[in-house]
C-alpha cells in the first residue's frame, strides 16, 4: 500500500495542511469568539476540525487510492461570523447537525449535481462574496489602528504573490508575528503546548438558528467548497466516487459537530497541491500525499489546545488582517462568478448586497435573506422575461 512513499508526497501533504491552516484558521477564531466559546471550547474546535479532516482525509485517499484530500469549510466559517450573532453555542451546534445531515443525504442519494441546479451559481457565488465583504473591510480598518504591522503584512502579501504565491499567507502570516513580536503586541502569556480536549456540546434545536445558519452554512458549504473541490479532481483526471465521498464528509459533520466539527469538504486548493507531476510523475501514487496530509491533520488537531493558544496571544489586528488577505482571491473569484453573466447581473447583485448589509428579519440571518430575494428577483427578471419573449 505505501511502496513507492517518498520525501515529496511527506512534504506536500505539510505544506497541504500548512496553507490550509496559516490561511483559514484565524477566521475559525472569530467565529468561535462570535458564538461565545470558552477557551477549552476552542480548542475542542481545533480538535474536532483536524481529527475530522484527518480521519476523512486519510480513509478516502487509502480506499479509493485517489488524492481525495477534505477540509474544513473555509467560507461556512466565514458565514458563522457574520450569522451567529445571537445564538448560543448548543443552538449552533443543532445548526451544524443539519449541515451534515443534507450534506450526507444529498451525498449518498446521488442529487448533488441536481441540487447545484436549483441554486444557480451566480447566486451562491455573490452570497460568498457578500459573507466574505466584511472581511476583507476589516483588513483594511485594522491598517488604521495598527499602521505597522498590517502595512508590513500588506506588503509582504504583494510581494510574495508576484513571487511565491503559493507561500504568500504563511510569509504573511510570519512578518506578521515577527512585527507583533517586536513591537510587544504579542501576549505570551497566553502560549501553551498540551494536548486538546474534546467538549461535548449538547445540541439545542431553534427554527431560526437551523434556518438562518444551517441553511446558508450547507449552501455555502456545496456550492463554494464541494463544486470547486470536484472541479480540481477532474482538472487532474480523477474520476472520484462524488456521491460517496461527499455523503462521507457529511456524516463526519454529524458526528463531530456537538465537538465544534461544524462542516467538512472536499478540498480545493490545498487539495491541487497534492496532485501535481512534482509530487509524483506516477498520477495513481499521488494519493499518498493526501494521505501525508491526513497524518499532519491529525497531529494539528491533537495539539489543538496549543494552536488555540497561539491564536490567542496574537493581537486581534493581526487575526484581522491575515484573514482578510487571505480571503482576497476568494472575494474576486467570487464577484466575478457573479456578475459575468448579463442576465443573472442585477439579482446577483441583490444577492451580494443583502448579504454585506448583515440584515437580520424574524432571527434569520442576512445570507438567508440574501438568497430569498436574490432567486425572488432573478424568477422575475429572468424567468419571467425568458417566459415574455417566447
Amino acid at each position: 500500500m505505501f511502496k513507492g512513499f517518498s520525501l515529496a508526497h511527506l512534504s506536500a501533504g505539510f505544506v497541504a495542511v500548512l496553507v490550509g491552516y496559516t490561511s483559514s484558521a484565524a477566521i475559525i477564531f472569530q467565529a468561535t469568539h462570535t458564538v461565545g466559546a470558552t477557551e477549552a471550547q476552542i480548542a475542542s474546535w481545533m480538535w474536532a476540525l483536524g481529527i475530522g479532516m484527518a480521519v476523512s482525509s486519510i480513509s478516502l485517499s487509502l480506499y479509493y487510492r485517489i488524492p481525495l484530500l477534505t477540509a474544513w469549510s473555509t467560507p461556512g466559517a466565514a458565514l458563522l461570523v457574520t450569522s451567529l450573532a445571537g445564538v448560543s453555542l448548543p443552538e449552533a451546534t443543532a445548526a451544524f447537525i443539519l449541515c451534515g445531515i443534507l450534506i450526507t443525504v444529498i451525498g449518498y442519494a446521488g442529487w448533488f449535481e441536481r441540487l447545484m441546479h436549483w441554486i444557480p451559481v451566480p447566486l451562491a457565488s455573490a452570497m460568498l462574496a457578500g459573507v466574505l465583504l466584511k472581511f476583507g473591510l476589516s483588513a483594511f480598518v485594522s491598517l488604521q489602528q495598527q499602521p505597522l504591522l498590517v502595512g508590513c503584512m500588506f506588503v509582504t502579501f504583494l510581494l510574495m504573490k508576484r513571487l511565491l504565491p503559493r507561500y504568500a499567507i504563511p510569509l504573511t502570516l510570519i512578518v506578521g508575528m515577527l512585527v507583533a513580536w517586536f513591537s510587544g503586541l504579542m501576549d505570551l502569556g497566553k502560549l501553551s503546548l498540551k494536548w486538546a480536549q474534546p467538549v461535548f456540546v449538547m445540541p439545542e434545536i431553534r427554527l431560526e438558528a437551523l434556518i438562518g445558519v444551517g441553511l446558508p452554512l450547507f449552501i455555502v458549504t456545496m456550492a463554494s467548497q464541494n463544486i470547486p473541490g470536484v472541479a480540481v479532481l477532474k482538472a487532474n483526471g480523477y474520476a472520484a466516487p462524488l456521491s460517496k465521498t461527499i455523503g462521507f464528509t457529511g456524516l463526519t459533520t454529524m458526528i463531530l459537530a456537538p465537538f465544534g466539527g461544524y462542516a467538512y469538504n472536499l478540498a480545493a486548493i490545498t487539495a491541487a497541491i497534492c496532485m501535481g507531476e512534482d509530487v509524483d510523475k506516477d498520477k495513481s501514487k499521488r494519493y499518498l500525499a493526501s494521505f501525508s496530509a491526513g497524518v499532519f491533520y491529525l497531529l494539528a488537531g491533537l495539539l489543538g489546545a496549543s494552536i488555540t493558544s497561539l491564536f490567542l496571544s496574537f493581537p486581534p489586528t493581526l487575526i484581522l488582517a491575515i484573514a482578510g488577505f487571505a480571503l482576497i482571491s476568494t472575494i474576486a473569484n467570487s464577484l466575478q462568478v457573479a456578475l459575468i453573466d448579463s442576465s443573472e447581473r442585477e439579482a446577483a447583485l441583490i444577492v451580494f448586497l443583502v448579504t454585506a448589509s448583515g440584515i437580520s428579519l424574524v432571527g434569520l440571518g442576512s445570507a438567508f435573506w440574501g438568497l430569498v430575494l436574490g432567486l425572488l428577483a432573478r424568477f422575475w427578471l429572468v424567468q419571467k422575461r425568458a417566459a415574455l419573449i417566447s
